[in-house]
């Protein structure tokens, strides 16, 4: 009897020792950094372990996301980024680039199809190739960022980047993404030299080198040892030479020479800018996010809304608490798909759709017991027709993720993106040029018709989360329109449910598609919803007997893939997704 008293007590023991994530828990007191892969934290951690700060360690880890996961992020891509200065206001800076002056509607509604493309299935914007480019907008952003809020000089932050220009050891999905996509690569030679030099794509954890790549890299910091000045007036010469410079004459005139629209004024007329945060509150906590020129307003949105209902009372992942949750995103996502756009270009109702007001109005269309399959924006500002354009669903291969926080206190969140395979390689450069331009619509009056000068409204939406005014939580991820989805049941879990940042990440999710999607054909699917099959059988049933029309995925299906950094009683504590094996460390 004894014996079997000690082996229950034993085997209860080690039950609770069972881990109940699948990545361990990683916390710290003084500095943490989240990013796509291991290569991009140990360059942010060398800028933070060398007496530089949070936003050099973000500046650092991006630029060597853009080497080593190119499958993801380019230098040609695009960013937005908040940064929370240590007892200053928050600010936004859009790193994303704008329409060239050549991209206009009637251009694009009279273009043939691509070499690629089906007539009758073909986007309104092409998805990929050179007529899909915007203006570059990354690297002016990284470089405002660095040298407003930054300590370090551009060729210490690039540093790691070159190194690994140099050679890696090629992640697996870049690896595979290679080979998937070479018959696209086989259309632009520059492209196939760059990604499979050998003619062939290269095996996952062999060693993969980027000389042309590496050589821009090291140029502009030979600009910079060469600048007069200070560290600021030397970033402003590394600034120029890539825009205004031989790099900016070598992408124009490739991109002229081989059938794009981007030209030399296009670069040189750009210009990243500062801009303030939208904000909003949940339960007391403030949320910041990117402004109207991304879908960051989204997620406050659909916070107003939910707010209305008491979620905890209905239980994580129950059938009441999905349904309200999917129908909340489902009104969200309408005003975003209706009214967002660049507000230098249109007016943007931005006080009614963020008002809590608003909100109580949009929360009373949500029917407990019956999923809405219809497209239901605000009503305020008139009808509008919003058509799908050709069939098929949209596949975007989009996006890394960067979270920083440092031992002075300084947040920083960025969603770089774009540029992603396949990409045109700009030449001799090692530049891939964006696709951004899809993201536009052609629909006349619409905050988001395509028009030159003009940024496309992004997904890409990073956050920070504050509490008692100071910062509490940093947070972005991949995965196209899905990433304020994923990003907001994070956010609940951790605020409604007190689950750990890892155990918040790791929970099983959904995805709602009740929206026009921001790429491809922009198609709209009524009433999707994709489910994790980590969730009940009897929740997807019930889900379905309310007329949601759910797609059982596998168990870590979900595309997005968040870092979060939670700053919490002098306690750094970070959760890292093991859907696209996000990395993430601290001390």
């Amino acid at each position: 009897m004894n014996r079997l008293l000690l082996l229950c007590l034993f085997t209860a023991a080690l039950a609770q020792a069972q881990p109940s994530t699948m990545f361990p828990p990683v916390r710290g007191t003084r500095e943490m950094i989240g990013a796509g892969n291991n290569f991009q934290v140990e360059a942010g951690w060398r800028m933070l372990t060398s007496g530089g700060n949070a936003v050099d360690a973000g500046v650092a880890g991006i630029l060597t996301a853009t080497v080593t996961e190119q499958s993801r992020i380019g230098l040609g891509g695009e960013a937005p980024i908040l940064i929370q200065p240590a007892g200053k206001p928050a600010i936004a800076i859009s790193g994303i680039g704008t329409a060239p002056a050549l991209a206009t509607p009637e251009f694009y509604r009279m273009r043939k199809p691509e070499l690629w493309e089906e007539p009758g299935r073909m986007g309104a914007i092409p998805s990929i190739g050179l007529r899909a480019a915007t203006v570059p907008g990354l690297f002016d952003g990284l470089i405002l960022a660095l040298s407003e809020h930054g300590t370090k000089t551009y060729c210490e932050v690039a540093q790691p980047a070159i190194e690994a220009a140099h050679g890696f050891p090629i992640p697996d999905e870049y690896a595979k993404f290679i080979g998937e996509l070479r018959n696209f690569l086989h259309l632009w030679p520059a492209s196939e030299r760059f990604f499979m030099p050998n003619g062939e794509a290269p095996r996952r954890g062999e060693l993969f080198h980027s000389p042309t790549l590496a050589a821009t890299l090291e140029s502009l910091c030979g600009v910079e040892k060469d600048a007069k000045g200070d560290r600021r007036a030397k970033l402003q010469a590394v600034r120029d030479e890539f825009y205004k410079g031989s790099i900016g004459h070598k992408l124009a005139r490739f991109s002229e020479d081989n059938g794009g629209l981007l030209r030399y004024d296009d670069l040189a007329k750009f210009h990243a800018e500062f801009d303030k945060p939208v904000t909003g509150t949940y339960r007391g906590y403030g949320i910041l996010k990117p402004g109207f020129w991304t879908q960051g307003p989204v997620m406050i949105q659909a916070l107003n809304i939910l707010e209305r209902f008491d979620l905890k009372a209905m239980r994580h992942n129950s059938p009441e608490y999905l349904h309200t949750v999917i129908e909340a995103l489902k009104l969200a996502f309408a005003d975003r798909d209706r009214y967002y756009g660049d507000p230098k270009f249109s007016k943007i109702p931005a006080e009614t759709l963020l008002s809590k007001e608003y909100a109580a109005d949009r929360a009373k269309l949500i029917d407990p017991d019956h999923a809405s399959i219809e497209h239901r924006p605000g009503s305020f500002g008139g009808p509008m027709m919003l058509a799908s354009i050709g069939q098929g669903r949209s596949v975007d291969h989009d996006t890394t993720c960067i979270n920083v926080v440092d031992r002075f206190g300084n947040v920083f969140s960025a969603t770089p993106s774009g540029a992603w395979l396949p990409s045109v390689i700009a030449g001799d450069t090692g530049i891939p040029f964006g696709m951004r331009l899809e993201s536009f619509v052609l629909t006349a009056g619409h905050a988001n018709l395509l028009a030159p000068g003009k940024r496309p409204r992004v997904t890409l939406s990073p956050t920070i989360v504050l509490k008692d005014g100071k910062p509490w939580l940093a947070m972005s991820t991949p995965g196209g329109d899905n990433q304020d989805q994923a990003m907001l049941q994070v956010l609940l879990n951790l605020i409604d449910f007190g689950m750990s940042p890892q155990e918040a990440v790791e929970a099983p999710r959904i995805q709602t598609e009740h929206f026009y999607a921001s790429f491809g054909n922009h198609e709209f699917t009524p009433g999707r919803v994709n489910l994790e099959s980590r969730i009940l059988e009897t929740t997807a049933k019930n889900l379905m007997e309310k007329g949601h029309r759910l797609a059982i995925l596998g168990p870590w299906s979900n595309g997005s893939a968040p870092t979060v950094i939670r700053i919490d009683g002098g306690v750094l504590d970070g959760g890292a997704d093991p859907r696209r094996s996000r990395f993430i460390f601290g001390r």
